[in-house]
Order: C-alpha cells, then sequence, then structure tokens
C-alpha cells in the first residue's frame, strides 16, 4: 500500500463526519466515540417490504457495507496506522476488552469487503482490505495461525480471493495456511482434518473450506478426499443434511457422532461440492450438490425459504456462509440456479424488512425470521458476526442480480 493510501484511509477515523468508501455520512458524536453509544428506541423503526424482483440489490449491500463499516472497522488498537481490524461489537462496551478479538470473524469482514469490491471498486476499500489483512497479522501477535483449523482455513479463503489486494501478506499467508491444513489430516476415523490441534473432534466446519481452498489451489485431489471423507462420514442418511462432526477414540475409532444441524455446515459441503464439479469433473460432486439443496430446501430453510438463525457470537455468520455458497451454485451449476437462488433471495428479502434503523444505517436481526432488536449489550444484534451475515445475504442477492 503507498502511504499516501495509508494516510487518507487513516484520515478518516479522525473526523466527525466520514467518508466510507467514496460516501458520505454524517453521524452525531457521543461521549463514548463515533457511533459507540447505545440507540434510543426512538431513533429504531422497523421498515416495511418490497417484493425480491422489484429490489436493487446492489444498492442495499452498499447500505450494509456503510453501515458494517462505519460502526466497526477500526484501527488496531484504535492507533496503529495502516491497520484494520473488525470490533467485535456495536455498540462496544466500555471499557473496551482486548479479547476475544474473533480471528475468524475478521475473515468473514475481509470477504464481505471482496463481496463489495468486486460490486462496485473503490481505492479507498482496497487500502481497506490490505489494511486488514496486515492488522489480522499484528493482531495475531505476528502469526496467521492458531490452533483452529478451521479459523484458518476461512482466512486462507479469504486472503486467496483478496490476491493481489492482500498486498505481500497474501503468499506467505497462504503457504503457512495450507501446510498447517495438511498437518491437520488423519486417517482415524477414515480421515477427515480436526476442527482444532489437540482435540478428539473432526468436523464439517474445518473439513469444507479446507476443501474449497485446497480445490482452488489446484489441490484437487486432497480436496477431493476430504470432500468425500464428509460426505460418507458426516451426510445424515434420513435426512439428507450434514451433521456437525465425529469424536475419536484413543484407536482412530468413531466414538460419538455429534448430530447438530447447523447451516454453514450444508454451505461448506456445497462450496467444495461446487469446486470440485468443476475441478475435479466427476459427477459425484453434482449429484451431491443437488441432494443437499434439496434437503435444505425441504427440512431447514422454512416455507418462505428463509435460513434459520443460531443467535450471536459464532452462530450468527452461519446463514450468511451459507447464502454466500448457495448463490455459487446458483450461478454455477444451471440444474441448480432455481432452488438455489431462491433461497438466497428469501434471506435477502427477509433480513432488509427486519432490519432496524438507527443512526449510521440499519441494524440485522440475528435470526431472519423475525425483526431485529435494539442492539445493546447481550443482544445478538450488537455482534459483528450477526452484521456480517446480513450483509453477505444481501451481496449474495446482488450478485445474482448483476448475473441477471
Amino acid at each position: 500500500m503507498r502511504a499516501g493510501g495509508v494516510e487518507r484511509l487513516d484520515a478518516v477515523e479522525d473526523r466527525d463526519e466520514d467518508i466510507v468508501f467514496g460516501h458520505v455520512l454524517t453521524v452525531s458524536v457521543t461521549g463514548v466515540g463515533v457511533n459507540d453509544g447505545n440507540p434510543t428506541h426512538s431513533a429504531i423503526g422497523q421498515t416495511g417490504s418490497v417484493a425480491a424482483a422489484e429490489v436493487d440489490w446492489s444498492e442495499r449491500a452498499d447500505i450494509a457495507e456503510q453501515a458494517v463499516v462505519r460502526r466497526h472497522l477500526r484501527r488496531v488498537a484504535r492507533v496503529v496506522p495502516g491497520t484494520r481490524i473488525g470490533r467485535v461489537r456495536w455498540p462496544r462496551a466500555l471499557p473496551a476488552p482486548l479479547s476475544p478479538w474473533h480471528y475468524w470473524w475478521q475473515a468473514h469482514l475481509l470477504d464481505c469487503l471482496l463481496d463489495a469490491q468486486l460490486r462496485s471498486p473503490a481505492q479507498r476499500r482496497a487500502h481497506a482490505i490490505t489494511a486488514l489483512v496486515r492488522g489480522v497479522h499484528l493482531r495475531n501477535a505476528g502469526s496467521w495461525l492458531n490452533r483452529y483449523y478451521d479459523d484458518i482455513a476461512w482466512l486462507g479463503l479469504a486472503v486467496q480471493r483478496a490476491g493481489a489486494l492482500a498486498g505481500r501478506s497474501g503468499p506467505p499467508a497462504l503457504t503457512a495456511i495450507v501446510n498447517r491444513l495438511h498437518e491437520g489430516w488423519t486417517e482415524g476415523a477414515g480421515g477427515g482434518i480436526w476442527w482444532r490441534r489437540d482435540d478428539d473432534f473432526k468436523n464439517a466446519p474445518a473439513n469444507g473450506p479446507a476443501a474449497i481452498l485446497l480445490a482452488r489451489d489446484d489441490q484437487v485431489a486432497f480436496a477431493a478426499a476430504i470432500a468425500d471423507w464428509m460426505a460418507e462420514t458426516l451426510v445424515d442418511p434420513d435426512s439428507g443434511l450434514v451433521r456437525d462432526g465425529v469424536r475419536l477414540a484413543s484407536d482412530g475409532s468413531i466414538r460419538a457422532i455429534e448430530p447438530y444441524i447447523y447451516t454453514y455446515c450444508q454451505g461448506v459441503h456445497l462450496g467444495a461440492c461446487v469446486e470440485l464439479a468443476e475441478r475435479d469433473g466427476h459427477h459425484r460432486f453434482t449429484d451431491r450438490a443437488i441432494a443437499i439443496v434439496d434437503a435444505m430446501t425441504q427440512r431447514l430453510a422454512d416455507p418462505r425459504g428463509v435460513l434459520p438463525g443460531s443467535g450471536g457470537g459464532d452462530g450468527g455468520l452461519f446463514a450468511g456462509i451459507t447464502a454466500r455458497y448457495l448463490a455459487d451454485v446458483a450461478l454455477r451449476m444451471p440444474e441448480l440456479a432455481g432452488p438455489a437462488a431462491r433461497i438466497v433471495q428469501a434471506g435477502a428479502l427477509a433480513v432488509w424488512n427486519g432490519r432496524a434503523e438507527t443512526r449510521g444505517g440499519p441494524v440485522f436481526s440475528a435470526e431472519w425470521g423475525r425483526p431485529a432488536f435494539e442492539p445493546r449489550r447481550g443482544v445478538p444484534e450488537a455482534d459483528l458476526s450477526v452484521q456480517l451475515s446480513g450483509w453477505m445475504v444481501l451481496e449474495a442477492a446482488a450478485r445474482l442480480q448483476r448475473a441477471g
């Protein structure tokens, strides 16, 4: 990043009237910092609905971006120039705690910024993307890795998508992450990557994004082995949905199946199938994608096609991640274009119609099927994860609309 770009980006935080990637936002400032105060009930109102076909989804995605960036994107420690990190809650607690800072939420913030850059390229956002990659590395004590294989796979996917926008950080980050993912595979339970180091659990949230990342890195055979393990071990034969994971005994056998059904387990399995259907070409990956979209339609989405939420915290990201990969399916698998797009569009419409309007823009609901609550301490709508999920599905709908 050129020095001038860093200075211009950093200057944004020093003004009461902010420019968020080319948009001027005038906000009121309280004694606890720009947009850090608790919004009042009178400042929040629910909004009406419009049919999905009549909507400019790119405009709505842009509004979501402005709101999230304005409230959450900050310099590391609020002072380190040339860096960005996502504040994990708004309104933030004071004094602001140093942890948790949620490494993997930052990966999805990066992915959302990349979605926005593809939608509407802007030099200021490009600088922010580079600064966020740098900020994650700095905040993680100068390392790209932690003990969670799912976390590092998510960051790897975002850095991989960023390409040159990741700056000089990109190649060393991807090398470290891919090497660690290889280390995470063992033959226990028939294969699969661990959820985290020194644990007995192998799950979909680690293996799915790893398979997507490795397929995009042209390591197709390894990615296919991971996806095959997921299909054989984690897909519930009764519902067709992907279960969370399996726990291993000391001899490597499966001692317990974790039967929980999370939306993003479906999403990452689907994403791996899309990549491998193109790169490997075997019909099993297309067949699996068809089966999982059908299972989601019949057993997971509500009658409108809206995916369930999973509260705040990490669960706040689950539905948005699934929408991202459903959009991939809709655009890259003609046989699934209709059903996959319907789930994305239903989610985007529900997210927008259920938003709460407060200063600085919309607040999205943790449960897409109900209106958003006022963001305050202890409420899931205060979490960055929840707001990223809403932004994600709006970007997914915009992507589908741009493709026609």
